[in-house]
């Protein structure tokens, strides 16, 4: 260790759990870190801070004005930029001596094993289903611990999955729930200290993982009330029938299917003479300010619905809402019924910010 970075560490190699042999561990050590948002920002912060020498960040959004209040990396002048390059270029200021390591796509069940493989600990910093069963099935499969957690408007909860001892995600969630029962944080809103103060315990639980130091949350799921300012726990321990950690179902990952469309591959089909079918998930007070056309069927009616769209079952089905969030999980819910359908990506800010 160099004698700068002897400095830099000095106040944690003071600690006795810690000393120069674990900053060697911590040096030593990999983490992929799955999005760049609002936990995972705190997290890239303190892991890089501390001193873990290779971290990867998995990212494909860019910077948004809605994103400032509580992803704590990003700053007005990033605002359009790609938060990969924008996350790469603070971490570098914070620590220049760790390596940062760059994968701009989206973590799906075709790359995530290939993806977290190669790192000694995943964090899921995801907001989405399929990313976070998607993290957990390949966290199994490599063997590489899941220090897992998630937040909603002002409460969050956090633990460890995917060890040898303790359950894995599925263990306590077996399958997603329906696209319109848990609102994220764009349509159900979130606190902005919230997915700091969650993303903060993810880096504490990698940081004492990797030390092999004080008490995990193995087995353990951490609640988080900040209006209340409580903390409670619940066991979870592993489910023997669970089909990834236990009876291994689902071993073999699924093919990656093709789920979104950008703005400016949906300009050129639109231009065509067999353009996909545009549905509208968002509510009609909003199709009715600002729309593209095509049918309004919001998302919350969108399981009852889903029948009128029996006649265009033949063609392609383009979904859409405000910013892509709705529209990914209407999308989605659609496949599910044997539609062609994709989201459009970004939504309708997308579109009219390239208007």
């Amino acid at each position: 260790m160099t004698a700068p970075d002897t400095l830099r560490y000095a106040r944690q190699i003071r600690l006795p759990e810690i000393g120069i042999e674990g900053q060697a561990h911590l040096s030593e050590a990999s983490v992929l870190v799955v999005g760049a948002g609002g936990l995972g920002a705190p997290v890239l912060h303190h892991l890089a801070a501390s001193g873990v020498g290779r971290i990867g960040i998995v990212e494909f959004d860019d910077v948004d004005l809605t994103n400032l209040h509580r992803q704590t990396l990003y700053a007005t002048p990033d605002v359009g930029r790609p938060k990969i390059e924008a996350a790469q270029e603070r971490l570098r200021l914070i620590n220049p001596s760790v390596t940062v390591e760059a994968h701009a796509a989206r973590l799906t069940a075709a790359n995530a094993d290939l993806l977290i493989g190669g790192y000694d600990l995943v964090l899921d910093g995801s907001d989405t289903f399929p990313t976070r069963y998607a993290v957990n099935d390949a966290s199994v499969r490599t063997g590489t611990p899941n220090i897992f957690a998630s937040v909603s408007r002002f409460s969050g909860q956090a633990s460890v999955f995917g060890t040898e001892t303790g359950p894995c995600y599925r263990c306590l969630f077996p399958e997603p729930p329906p696209p319109d029962l848990i609102p994220n944080c764009e349509e159900g809103g979130v606190l902005g200290v919230v997915p700091s103060l969650l993303g903060m315990i993810q880096a504490a639980e990698a940081i004492k993982w990797i030390l092999g130091i004080g008490t995990s949350l193995v087995r353990r799921l951490l609640l988080v009330d900040a209006l209340t300012m409580e903390f409670r726990e619940i066991a979870v321990e592993k489910d023997p029938g669970c089909p990834a950690c236990g009876s291994g179902e689902l071993q073999t990952p699924e093919a990656e299917v093709v789920s979104e469309i950008t703005v400016g591959d949906l300009r050129k089909r639109l231009v065509t003479g067999a353009g996909p079918v545009l549905v509208d998930v968002r509510e009609a007070t909003e199709h009715h300010a600002d729309n593209l056309g095509g049918r309004l069927i919001p998302l919350g009616q969108l399981d009852i619905r889903a029948f009128e769209l029996d006649d265009v079952r033949d063609r392609d089905i383009v979904v859409y809402c405000a910013s892509g969030g709705r529209s990914a999980r209407g999308a989605q819910a659609l496949r599910d019924r044997g539609f062609r359908a994709v989201s459009l990506r970004g939504g309708m800010e997308a579109w009219n910010a390239t208007s």
